[in-house]
């Protein structure tokens, strides 16, 4: 951490997502071992500059914390640095990763306010800038969400099949999930949740991500298993604004768009659950 640094105001759900798309991304260009590090530090931008990704020029002027996640693997040429926030590009091998990481990243900075930027070289490294708005010092800290909204997240017991091929967003999505009082079943990618889904287990909401490694999409997964179980209740997640097929043919199919935050998780989930 820097001296002092300033207060924010943002999702700190969705910061923490953020951070764990970074760090995942620094591991797999970290195959023989590395250094991770993240830093936080104070930058005042004098006035925007139209940059490039390298740069803060897309930021108005003013007053940010900067997090610098830094890693000292592969690094990127650039190429693949001027592509690198585009959803669904990816330099991973199938089934390494959606494509979809730093495009999450960078919609939660632009959506806090903020900007993010990519610097690295082939052979060095790449270190990834979150820029995030300094809050007024007077803000009160922020209350708790039960107390901000009134009520406790909502939650339940049934049993929920999370399909997701990130290994960070699926673990997190897995952990508030279970934290609301759900059974939780997992799958990386439609094949292996269409065996979860034959394989006896009873479930009562499919939360599948809509575009995933494996030969399946999740519409593709969704279509297959409702003519099995016309019961099942589905949850589509992306972080794309336009998914050609992407249909809602009757209640109890729902979609939630990434990033979110934690109450609007709980709260679709139960509604769409709860859908006649």
């Amino acid at each position: 951490p820097g001296p002092a640094p300033w207060l924010c105001k943002v999702d700190a759900t969705q910061l923490e997502t953020a951070l764990l798309n970074l760090a995942v991304n620094a591991r797999d260009a970290m195959p023989d071992g590395g250094r991770l590090t993240i830093a936080t530090t104070n930058r005042t931008v004098a006035a925007a500059n139209g940059g490039t990704n390298g740069s803060s020029g897309e930021l108005a002027a003013g007053d940010y914390v900067a997090i610098e996640v830094t890693d000292t693997g592969t690094g990127m040429t650039p190429d693949v640095i001027a592509r690198a926030f585009e959803p669904f590009f990816t330099t991973k091998d199938i089934g390494k990763g959606s494509g979809l990481g730093l495009a999450m990243v960078y919609g939660f900075a632009k959506q806090s306010g903020g900007h993010v930027t990519i610097e690295s070289a082939l052979g060095r490294g790449t270190t990834v800038t979150i820029f995030l708005p300094r809050a007024a010092e007077t803000e009160a800290a922020p209350a708790p969400a039960a107390a901000r909204d009134g009520a406790p997240l909502p939650g339940g017991t049934e049993t929920i099949l999370v399909v997701e091929d990130d290994a960070a967003v699926r673990e997190y999505v897995t952990e508030q999930l279970r934290g609301l009082g759900y059974r939780v079943l997992i799958a990386g990618n439609g094949p292996t949740a269409r065996n979860v889904l034959y394989g006896g287990e009873k479930v009562d909401l499919l939360f599948t991500d809509v575009m995933m490694p494996g030969g399946m999409t999740g519409i593709e997964l969704a279509a297959e298993a409702e003519k099995q179980f016309p019961a099942l209740k589905v949850l589509f997640t992306t972080g794309y604004s336009d998914v050609p097929g992407l249909k809602q043919p009757r209640r109890g199919v729902a979609l939630l768009r990434k990033p979110y935050k934690s109450r609007q998780l709980a709260q679709i989930v139960r509604q769409t659950i709860d859908a006649a």
